[in-house]
Formats: structure tokens, sequence, C-alpha cells
């Protein structure tokens, strides 16, 4: 026999529901922080590939066999250092990138812990519910058992 009583309700439930979908953002951003990480990364292996191929040329112009005007040679190393100065800027960007994703992550670390709060919060009301209804129902239980005795002792 079920005693039926209130049913559980978990009186921060907007607020658990609203934690989640905070944690739910925080992990789309970290994921957006990791893809733009991921396109700073790939833009630096490609510069360092350009300028590793700018070096190469460099050093192929300036082979004692092979003689090359002085104006083109200027202009070489301006490429080279054009592409170096790009190679810096990349990895600075790598860099607020690496930044921003470990702030992500950090936010994220928080706002799951916020939310497994709540979520430890409401089982805990939900087995105290539980143990209170079966307490009722054993109270009910021992009531019809009393009413039971009474009337096969009368």
């Amino acid at each position: 026999m079920a005693v039926t009583g209130p049913s559980f309700r978990f009186r921060l439930e907007r607020v658990r529901a609203l934690r989640e979908r905070h944690e739910d953002i925080a992990r789309q951003a970290l994921a957006h922080a990791i893809v733009q990480r991921s396109g700073s990364e790939d833009r630096l292996r490609a510069v360092d590939a350009h300028l590793e191929h700018a070096r190469a040329e460099q050093r192929q112009a300036t082979v004692p066999s092979v003689t090359v005007p002085a104006a083109e040679l200027q202009a070489r190393q301006a490429f080279v250092e054009h592409v170096e100065a790009q190679r810096l800027e990349g990895a600075r960007e790598l860099e607020r990138h690496d930044v921003q994703v470990a702030a992500r992550d950090s936010e994220l670390g928080q706002a799951a812990r916020e939310h497994e709060m709540l979520e430890r919060l409401k089982e805990r009301h939900r087995a105290e519910h539980r143990h209170e209804q079966q307490r009722r129902e054993g109270d009910v239980l021992d009531e019809i058992a009393m009413h039971r005795f009474r009337r096969s002792a009368a």
C-alpha cells in the first residue's frame, strides 16, 4: 500500500537549470577558443614553412658561385624580415589564444562545480523526500497493524 503525499519538487530547480545552461555556454566558449587556437597554430605553422622557404632562397642567393645584384639581395632580406615579423605576430597571437583557452577552461570548471553542487543538493533533497515518504508509509502501516490487532483482541 502506497501512501500518496506531495511529489518531489526541488525549490532551486530554476537556479539549477540556469547553472546547467551557464555550464553549456562555458563549454561552447571553450570549444570556440580551442578552435581559434587551433587556427592560430595552423597559421603559425604555415608562416614557419614560408619563413624556412624564404631563408633557403636567401641562402641560395648568397652562394659564392652565384652573382646576384645587391638590390635583389636587399629585397630578399627585406622579405625574410617581413616573414619573420609575421611569424613573431603569429607567435603572439598563439600565446593570446593559449591564455584565452586557459581562461575558458577555468570558467568551465567553475560552472561545472556550481552545477554539480546543485545536482548533489537536488539528489540529497530527493533522498530526504523519499525517506520521509517511506517513514509516512511505515506510520500508516503501523496504524493499520495496531487497528487490526485491537479488532482481533476485542
